[in-house]
């Protein structure tokens, strides 16, 4: 892990980091962050890290692509 990709407290969660990742279940793909938030499944990977990114600027966190 780079010193830029650790994961900053949130205030917002109580101090929660935030840090998203994709995964799948079978033909599905989900977001979820270290926090403890999750996305829906979805068929496409793409809208799953759209989700991702959704939750991230929501947080006022910079979006990294």
């Amino acid at each position: 892990m780079h010193p830029h990709d650790a994961p900053s407290p949130s205030p917002v969660t109580g101090g929660a980091p935030h840090h998203t990742t994709t995964t799948e279940r079978g033909a599905f793909a989900l977001a979820r962050c270290a926090c403890g938030w999750s996305g829906p499944a979805r068929r496409s990977r793409e809208r799953a890290r759209t989700d991702a990114a959704a939750h991230m600027s929501e947080q006022g966190r910079p979006v990294r692509q």
